[in-house]
């Protein structure tokens, strides 16, 4: 085990390293971010801010001097840069299982190798694979096979035409076709696999997306108990076969029929993980510090119904929020991510409600949202 007053690197320099940092800082452990943003979140409350390309052979020798185990915030830091670390020092998630999340192909294909359920989906690699795209398929959803996130590189197709036209228009690079589903709702699971192969998930969240980004979650999910500890099953069992060690979220559809289906692997804390640190024993971010360091993993409990909203940079733009509005409610919680530039569409933060149930908690959240930013709230 690792204990206090041990360094832990982390690549990314993000809000969720942020996070982590303080979650790292409270239970004693000192942190190194490598980050190239001079300015980036994580970096302004790390013990060292190293400003390099996470490729750098010399600031990830630092790390590797200075540091007792390195983690990741995002799935696309490059898989080689966790191998050639892994080599040197304590690396958790390892390179191998991050990479299989950076790839929308090999994300399904080991799902699919594994026994997991997911939508009925196609490669796309050429201009002829449009032409012969499936009509079962369609309507459906062209999705680049990497670096996409938050509804990016992402784009509803409904004919052979609109397949090549948006292959070409994202550059001809590898894409998934996947079929566009009747859906229930959507709901996550933020799992843990320690060193030892103990797991521990989180409760379930159901999830609202507005333009492809996360706008909502409420946990517990309004789902049946018997779709909650299916979906709780199935991510650790994600974890377990992918060997992971860490933090991973798993992305759920619930089609109408009921039927559970995995949509994606998001190896490290989740953005619907968030309401762990003001509703749950332990919060995501902890766990994370926990499996890093060799800990038991600890109780993910919720302690109350909670509802987290997404603050994007949108309620900016006309000034300042209205600050009162959350600092008003005594079951509010606000989460600022030290973020200078408030562009439209990027995470500045979050808050969280708490209450006697999940939607009691929804009400109140939308109601101080609606005060927050009156002109440039999304609605749910």
């Amino acid at each position: 085990m690792i204990f206090p007053d041990a360094m832990l690197g982390m690549l990314g320099g993000g809000q969720l390293g942020r996070m982590f940092t303080l979650a790292a800082h409270s239970m004693g452990y000192r942190v190194a971010v490598l980050d190239p943003d001079p300015s980036s979140p994580a970096g302004q409350i790390a013990d060292v801010h190293l400003r390099a390309a996470y490729q750098d052979r010399d600031a990830l020798q630092q790390l590797s001097d200075t540091c007792a185990a390195v983690t990741t915030e995002f799935e696309n830091v490059p898989a080689d840069s966790l191998r050639w670390l892994a080599a040197r020092c304590t690396v958790r998630p390892a390179g191998d299982s991050v990479a299989i999340a950076q790839d929308r192909l090999r994300e399904k294909q080991f799902l699919l190798q594994g026994g997991f359920d997911v939508a009925p989906f196609a490669p796309v690699l050429s201009v002829e694979d449009c032409d012969k795209a499936d009509a079962a398929l369609l309507p459906g959803i062209l999705k680049r096979a990497r670096f996409g996130y938050d509804g990016k590189g992402q784009v509803r197709v409904a004919t052979v035409d609109d397949v090549r036209g948006a292959f070409i228009a994202m550059g001809s690079e590898p894409c998934v076709l996947e079929k566009l589903l009747t859906l229930a709702c959507e709901v996550s699971v933020v799992a843990a696999r320690g060193a030892d192969g103990a797991t521990r998930s989180f409760p379930v969240a159901e999830n609202r997306h507005e333009n492809g980004i996360l706008d909502i979650s409420i946990a517990p999910a309004r789902v049946s108990r018997q779709v909650a500890l299916e979906a709780e099953t199935r991510a650790q069992a994600v974890a377990t076969k992918l060997g992971y060690c860490g933090v991973l979220a798993v992305e759920f559809f619930v089609t109408d029929s009921g039927a559970l289906l995995v949509n994606e692997i998001a190896p490290r804390p989740h953005n619907s993980g968030h309401y762990t640190i003001d509703a749950c024993t332990t919060s995501q971010f902890e766990q994370q510090v926990r499996t890093l360091c060799g800990l038991p993993l600890g109780e993910s409990r919720l302690l109350s119904p909670v509802v987290m909203v997404n603050l994007l940079g949108d309620a900016w733009q006309r000034g300042e929020p209205a600050w009162e509005a959350v600092f008003g409610a005594p079951e509010a919680k606000l989460h600022l991510y030290g973020k200078r530039e408030a562009r439209p569409g990027r995470k500045m933060g979050h808050y969280t409600v708490l209450a006697g149930t999940a939607d009691a908690a929804l009400e109140k959240a939308l109601a101080i949202r609606s005060q927050l930013t009156p002109d440039f709230h999304l609605h749910a």
